[in-house]
């Protein structure tokens, strides 16, 4: 079965970003050559699932080359059905847990969650996510859009690797762990 798996960078407090969606934070920790793992992760990756407005994000910051690159299938997870699809990005508007019971079904590699808080809270809420790999910047927000949210039933994870690097940042490597 496909993996679904988490990589994300949050403050030490839980916040994914600050009020109105500022990212600015994770400038913090950026040193060049380094990737804390991101490239390694992505290697047996086919498909990315991604929250409209992170999505929206990242094209504004990066450009939609940073995800219609023809290396994974992109799926963008939205209300808004007048979005209109690409060859390699598809906006989404039938949930979430839909989407990866959907996925499941076909032959491929794992799937990348990369965000936003409310796809993670979704995928949480029906236990979907099978790995998390979480990179802690050493910095209290105090406010905006925290990882986990309420309204989940408690989920069991086994620690797989704790890293740390020279910026500060803690790297947590956690897998659900199996329900007997």
């Amino acid at each position: 079965m496909r993996k679904v798996s988490l990589f994300i960078a949050m403050s030490l407090d839980g916040y994914i970003a600050k009020p109105n969606d500022d990212l600015s934070f994770l400038s913090l920790v950026e040193k060049e050559g380094e990737d804390y793992g991101y490239t390694t992760f992505t290697k047996n990756v086919d498909t990315v699932i991604i929250g409209r407005k992170t999505f929206d994000w990242v094209v504004r910051e990066l450009g939609t080359a940073h995800y219609d690159t023809g290396e994974r299938s992109v799926y963008v997870i939205t209300s808004d059905k007048s979005r209109v699809n690409t060859e390699h990005i598809t906006f989404y508007a039938d949930g979430v847990a839909n989407l990866i019971k959907e996925l499941r079904q076909v032959e491929g590699n794992d799937i990348y969650c990369d965000g936003g808080a409310e796809v993670i809270n979704e995928l949480l809420k029906h236990d979907l996510i099978d790995e998390m790999i979480i990179s802690i910047i050493p910095v209290l927000l105090g406010d905006g859009t925290r990882l986990f949210k309420d309204g989940r039933g408690e989920q069991i994870l086994e620690l797989v690797e704790a890293k740390s690097f020279s910026t500060g940042l803690t790297q947590v490597h956690y897998k659900r762990k199996d329900k007997k």
